[in-house]
């Protein structure tokens, strides 16, 4: 009796666990194969009878069994548990899109799905190669394993689909090349296999047997060859992507049978020839066409312009001929980029009347004739881009109406009369760029509407009258280029009020009065250019209070009065005070021969430098002599000591130039204009700016005014003593001669220029151009840091981004830093970067078979990429890991390597604060928030580049034009038909080169 009791209990108070059927108990052990940190399964109860309820989860209405597992987006980590969901029968949709999935898929994982439809793993963790037996699941409809880290060839047993639609491949690490008995997939729908390190490869002609193929995607998939004629049998292609790779040859005129297709992108590749001229009629649907970057020659067809397109690019080839008028008949056009071509004639007089267009830029053509009135007819455009062309006339009336635009650029015109008075205060202009016309007319007192100006460019025009009080309202102002104008009357008080401004360029104007007072507020002023005007009065003491101001020229004014001994506190690369009516001392830093030409044609002026006093008078040279002759007789107590001295000194040169001068060998790059003995006589502890471990750099100011850094290095540099050998047991001191081999040969804008190099048996001297504002890491991490707002960070991301591109794809053959950090970035007087310190730096290997193995690391803490620190194998990924941490430095603020990281790095910090405690925790407080959009835009640029995986980090062309499009705030395609991800579509435009405006 006791027994039945205790079992009735026992059954009673048994675990409620008992009470789900089968299936939810195999639900339960699948929550508990992950890490849940959302708590995606919070409400799967185990009191329940059924997981039909449970979220992510959905049921046949009828026998209540699971039929679709849907965990997009849940962020869960663990292995891919198919054991598990393979015992669920009826189970046809399995979806884990978007989580951190991490196990591999072996061969007998999903053979027991065999109701399986679809199945969506993308942008997970997944390893391994890919199965050959998901082939065997028979019903399967839909295959995407986009952007996870599948490595090896495509499978043979791909090729053998009976149902498959859509099989999404993308962002993997397959190699190989594409396989042809993909063409054997009479089913599919879309084949999307883009951004995977094939071998180079042609484009199976067997694809054009898909013929219910709606989407191709093989963008950077190492394309070679040209394109089969084939794929014309697509009939139903919608969406063709055969961008980034190196297609040549010409566009097979089969295409124009896509009678389907909506978008065509054949961007960034090598394809020459014409286009083709007929057969574009037929292609109804077409809307958005790219096939900018490549080498077409000829004409734009006719036909082409027919179509009722949306987006045309054709940018960076050499087409020539007119611009068919027909394209402004479009009511869908939004887009039109033509830059850098020859096209010649006049832009189409309707262009924009019929359509809502967004984007133009015809730039670096030969477009002669008018700028048409319609442009912003529907009252949308945002950029109107047409510098270096031959346009004339005057701008429409109707674009000083066009409230929308935000970038105009017309600069390098034939353009003349006067601007609309509202194009002056258009709101949302940021830049407005009309330098090297023939405008004239005043400055309209309208432009204090234009709240969100920052580079306002008017330089060589006929621009007259008052600079008017408004332009000071213009917060956001960072450029002011109004010189060889003809402006008139004293500079407006409120122009003071412009805290942002870092470069006020008026020369050659007729300016008069006195300078402003308040210019102490110009801060972030590192130019000021006021020469040939006819200002008067005294020098403001407050210029010497503007930090960065590097250029100086308030020559050729009628400025009088004392130099202010404020002026030394300034470190100036450019500095002219010359052909003004100055007097009496010269600041002693300045009192030397070499600044003699700043201070010519001042007769007050003399001081100690000789030969400005010539063409003073008779008298005031007599008075100069009669003072001089006091200074030499009270001088020569002294004589026989400084003769001592100075003997002494040759004697022991190596107190200062190390050895005789007789023994120093100069090696130049380019023309110098001084002498190596100049550059010894100047390496003295004033002049040291800096010093390491390899020795120390000095600035030395020449004698025409020239400003040089010169770095010294004696015996072991530091970075011989960091090139050991491990296996010969030896020191190989090549870090001079790969500074001088990698730099002596490169000629780039963004690479620190060597001068030249003077060398002798133990002393080594690198003569580099001079970068007022050193490197980025000690300004950006001290107090200073305040002075690098957001556009100027940008826009060093963007230089130093250029200068490693150059190295990476554009030098032959290729070259890796192998020590890219905040400090090797160098900033000039404008806040422009420059990459330096090559003193690592190696030649990729021309054969292109892989990295170069060293047999020592190079590089410095918190930059090294983690595949560098195991292997020892440097390729340009390695650069490109060391470039995403100075990203990161840039958006944050943050050192590199910081105790408070604990034992993580900055890369490490930036993903778990982010993750922990969002954005807002990870950009720099000092910075802006209302650049915050493309602050989180860049941070993303800098974790792609320092992502663990070497393949999955862009090449650095591809991060300049990700810089580039964030810059430029263009149109984002948006992909999701494809891999379900936003991917940029990037632009190239010829108007900027690069600059944050």
């Amino acid at each position: 009796m006791l027994f039945h009791i205790a079992l009735l209990l026992l059954l009673l108070l048994a675990p409620c666990t008992f009470c789900l059927n089968q299936e939810g108990l195999i639900l339960q052990k699948i929550k508990l194969n992950f890490d849940d940190p959302d708590n995606f399964f919070s409400d799967w109860n185990e009191l329940d009878e059924t997981p039909c309820k449970w979220r992510g989860v959905t049921c046949d209405t009828v026998s209540h069994s699971v039929t679709s597992l849907d965990f997009s987006n849940a962020n869960l980590a663990g292995p891919f548990p198919a054991y598990l969901l393979c015992r669920m029968r009826n189970l046809n949709f399995i979806s884990f899109f978007n989580n951190s999935v991490n196990s591999t898929l072996t061969e007998s994982d999903l053979v027991a799905c065999q109701s399986l439809v679809h199945l969506d793993l993308a942008q997970n963790l997944l390893t391994g190669g890919l199965p050959s037996s998901v082939a065997e699941l028979v019903n399967l409809e839909y295959l995407d394993l986009t952007g996870n880290n599948f490595s090896g060839e495509i499978p043979a047993s791909f090729g053998t689909f009976r149902q498959l639609e859509v099989l999404g491949l993308v962002e993997n690490l397959l190699d190989g090349t594409i396989p042809a008995f993909l063409g054997n997939i009479s089913t599919l729908k879309q084949l999307n296999l883009s951004y995977n390190p094939f071998l180079p490869g042609k484009i199976p002609p067997e694809l054009g047997n898909l013929t219910n193929l709606e989407t191709l995607w093989l963008t950077q998939c190492n394309l070679i060859d040209e394109i089969p004629d084939s794929l014309g049998r697509l009939g139903r292609l919608t969406d063709l992507d055969l961008a980034l790779n190196g297609l040549d040859g010409s566009i097979p005129s089969s295409l124009t049978e896509l009678t389907s297709v909506v978008q065509i992108e054949l961007y960034n590749n090598s394809l020459s020839g014409e286009l083709p001229a007929n057969g574009w009629s037929k292609m109804t649907a077409l809307r958005r066409i790219d096939v900018s970057m490549n080498e077409l020659t000829g004409t734009i067809p006719t036909e082409l312009c027919e179509l009722p397109l949306e987006s045309l690019n054709l940018y960076e080839n050499s087409l020539e001929g007119d611009l068919p008028e027909s394209i402004a008949k479009s009511t869908n056009l939004y887009e039109l980029r033509l830059f850098q071509n020859h096209l010649t004639g006049t832009l189409p007089k309707d262009l924009g009347k019929n359509s809502a267009l967004l984007w133009l830029d015809v730039s670096s053509n030969n477009f002669s004739g008018e700028i048409p009135a319609y442009l912003c007819e529907k009252g949308v455009l945002l950029e109107a881009l047409m510098i270096d062309n031959s346009l004339t006339g005057e701008i429409p009336a109707t674009l000083g109406q066009c409230r929308s635009l935000n970038r105009i650029r017309l600069a390098n015109n034939n353009l003349s009369g006067t601007i609309p008075e509202g194009l002056w205060g258009l709101p949302h202009v940021s830049l407005l760029d009309l330098k090297s016309n023939s405008f004239s007319g005043v400055i309209a007192k309208t432009i204090g509407g234009a709240s969100n100006l920052s580079s306002l460019i008017l330089s060589r025009n006929r621009f007259s009258g008052n600079i008017p009080e408004e332009i000071g309202f213009l917060g956001n102002l960072l450029e002011f280029s109004g010189d060889e104008n003809v402006f008139s009357g004293s500079l407006p008080g409120k122009i003071v009020n412009l805290g942002q401004l870092g470069k006020l360029d008026l020369h050659d104007n007729a300016l008069s009065g006195e300078l402003p007072e308040g210019i102490y507020s110009w801060k972030k002023l590192n130019e000021l250019n006021l020469a040939n005007n006819d200002l008067a009065g005294n020098i403001p003491r407050e210029i010497g209070s503007l930090s960065v101001l590097n250029y100086l020229d308030l020559s050729g004014n009628r400025f009088s009065g004392k130099i202010p001994n404020e002026l030394q506190n300034l470190k100036l690369n450019q500095f002219n005070l010359s052909n003004n009516r100055l007097s009496g001392d010269i600041p002693p830093l300045y009192a030397k021969v070499m600044y003699k030409n700043s201070f010519l044609g001042n007769p007050g002026l003399c001081g100690d430098i000789e030969g400005l006093c010539d063409g003073r008078s008779d008298a005031a040279h007599g008075y100069a002599w009669l003072l001089r002759l006091i200074f030499v007789l009270a001088a020569l107590v002294l004589i026989v000591g400084v003769v001592w001295f100075y003997w002494k000194y040759r004697n022991f040169g190596k107190v200062k130039r190390a050895v005789d001068k007789s023994k120093w060998t100069l090696m130049s790059f380019h023309k110098l204009g001084f002498s190596e003995y100049e550059i010894l006589d100047a390496l003295d502890e004033d002049n040291v700016i800096g010093s390491g471990s390899s020795g120390k750099v000095y600035k030395v100011v020449l004698s025409n005014g020239e400003v040089v850094a010169v770095k010294k290095l004696w015996g072991s540099s530091k970075i011989a003593d960091e090139s050991i050998d491990v296996e010969k047991g030896n020191v190989q001191d090549d870090g001079f001669a790969a500074e001088v081999e990698t730099l002596g040969k490169i000629r780039h804008k963004n690479i620190v220029k060597l001068w030249c190099c003077c060398t002798t048996r133990d002393c080594k001297l690198l003569v580099y151009e001079y970068m007022p504002n050193g490197g980025l890491g000690d300004l950006l991490h001290s107090t200073k840091s305040g002075l690098l707002d957001w556009p100027i960070r940008y826009k060093i991301a963007m230089d130093a981004a250029e200068g490693l591109a150059y190295l990476h794809h554009d030098c032959v053959p290729p070259i890796v830093h192998r020590d890219v950090k905040s400090n090797n970035i160098l900033l000039d007087g404008d806040f422009g970067a420059r990459v330096a310190d090559f003193g690592v730096a190696k030649v990729v290997d021309a054969n292109g078979k892989g990295a170069k193995s060293m047999s020592v690391i190079a590089g410095s803490c918190g930059y090294i990429a983690p595949e560098y620190a195991y292997t020892l194998r440097v390729n340009e990924k390695s650069d490109i890991y060391s470039f995403g941490v100075v990203i990161l430095e840039l958006v944050t603020g943050r050192l590199p390597v910081d105790p408070e990281y604990g034992e993580k790095d900055l890369v490490k910090w930036v993903c778990t604060t982010l993750d922990q405690k969002g954005i807002d925790h990870v950009i720099d407080t000092k910075l802006d928030s209302c650049f915050k959009e493309d602050m989180c835009k860049v941070l993303n640029i800098g974790l792609l580049c320092t992502s663990p995986l070497p393949i999955n980090r862009p090449s650095m062309r591809r991060v300049v034009k990700m810089l580039q499009e964030i810059g430029r705030g263009n149109h984002l395609k948006n992909a999701s038909t494809k891999d379900g991800k936003l991917t940029p579509y990037y632009y190239e435009d010829a108007s900027d080169q690069g600059s944050v405006a």
